[in-house]
């Protein structure tokens, strides 16, 4: 059995701030969520009542979470990733720095419609609330805004410094 060289071995990437964030406000919606259903089944099955806002608070919550673990996810290149065509032009830098600014493009360009989109659904949900808990409608599609925007800045932060793209792994095919 070999053992691997320190040049094999990848360097675990510092946490930021921004991340450790994340990671706590995704821990709150969910230790929330799990509570507030897991009262709701035992006062339902148990004593034939249960709380009626919790439906409403475990989606908001899960959308949330949803959104900024999306967020989170850009910087720390987790999101999914067809490289079949970067890895074959990876050895060329000069493609490979094309095609890492095309895809770049195409996230800002998705993230703007992502925006767009959820910037009118906001809009819209502003005159409306919640029917138990009576919060504003536009705290559902707020997440989608926030994290577009997010994402489209780290890429827009990415392209101008040429920073390239990261295959992760190798650049094997997938």
């Amino acid at each position: 059995m070999s053992t691997p060289t320190d040049s094999s071995v990848a360097t675990p990437r510092p946490v930021t701030r921004f991340e450790k964030l994340a990671q706590v406000l995704m821990a709150g919606c969910l230790g929330v969520m799990a509570v507030s259903v897991f009262v709701n089944v035992v006062l339902r099955y148990g004593f034939g009542s249960g709380v009626v806002a919790s439906e409403e608070l475990s989606r908001l919550l899960f959308v949330w979470m949803v959104f900024i673990g999306a967020a989170a996810a850009y910087p720390a290149g987790e999101h999914m990733a067809f490289t079949s065509l970067a890895g074959l032009v990876a050895r060329r830098p000069v493609a490979f720095g094309v095609l890492t600014a095309v895809i770049r493009l195409l996230v800002i360009a998705a993230c703007a419609m992502l925006a767009w989109g959820a910037w009118q659904q906001v809009v819209v949900g502003m005159d409306s609330h919640s029917v138990v808990l009576g919060y504003s409608a536009a705290l559902l599609p707020l997440p989608a805004l926030l994290c577009a925007v997010a994402i489209g800045a780290m890429a827009l932060v990415e392209l101008i410094q040429r920073k390239p793209l990261d295959l992760g792994h190798g650049a094997e095919l997938e």
